[in-house]
């Protein structure tokens, strides 16, 4: 088995116990309001806005035997540049006030991930980085997938509110295929081990920024 396998297969439990949060079962069904995906898009943003800082990060942070890794690292920052802007351009098409979001501070359980993530960068295997990689893009993509239209259709929101999933959706399987074939190049098992572990943390971390979402059935049927 491939190390991308035993890495989904290592990781399955907490990928299921994240799934199964009612907030995100909500969505796949489409059963959110708009202040509910606004107040999602608000935690992406202060998430996202890390992104590129965190990859500059890690590949500051690669020894010589990893040159390849870091060679991706500026492949995916090129791509990664900018997404937060997208986001807030997504508040403003759900009628949100986008800087607003822009200079609020974000929920704990979001400062907390990112704060993790850094720290991982800079005090353990900056390797482990591309566990976050893994489960913020699967379930952006699942999300994207399986729930983005739902929601669409729910909310009567035009397209333009929803730049961020749709650019995550079914037609990004290139770039999962891309992580998928750095990852099995991977064969250090002390590599190895952070992702899988930074994996885990991961999905329970993230898992908490949904968690942190508002949710309640005295929402709905309100549509915003």
């Amino acid at each position: 088995m491939n190390f991308f396998d035993q890495l989904q297969s290592a990781t399955e439990p907490q990928r299921r116990e994240m799934f199964a949060i009612p907030i995100i079962q909500d969505a796949l069904q489409g059963r959110v309001v708009t202040s509910q995906y606004i107040a999602f898009l608000s935690q992406a943003y202060h998430h996202v806005k890390h992104t590129v800082p965190l990859l500059m990060a890690c590949g500051s942070r690669l020894g010589e035997r990893h040159e390849w890794l870091r060679e991706a690292i500026a492949e995916y920052i090129e791509e990664e540049v900018g997404h937060q802007e997208w986001i807030l351009n997504d508040i403003r098409a759900c009628g949100g006030d986008a800087e607003a979001v822009r200079h609020a501070r974000p929920h704990a359980s979001t400062e907390l991930m990112v704060a993790y993530a850094y720290h991982q960068v800079d005090r353990g295997n900056p390797v482990g980085f591309f566990g976050m990689v893994h489960v913020l893009e699967g379930t952006s993509t699942a999300l994207a997938t399986h729930a983005a239209g739902s929601i669409q259709s729910a909310l009567a929101l035009p397209a333009e509110a929803f730049s961020y999933l749709s650019s995550h959706g079914s037609l990004d399987l290139e770039h999962v295929a891309f992580f998928e074939g750095l990852m099995n190049r991977l064969e250090d098992e002390a590599d190895r081990e952070a992702v899988v572990h930074m994996a885990r943390m991961m999905y329970g971390l993230y898992g908490n920024v949904f968690r942190s979402l508002p949710r309640g059935e005295q929402l709905f049927g309100r549509g915003a």
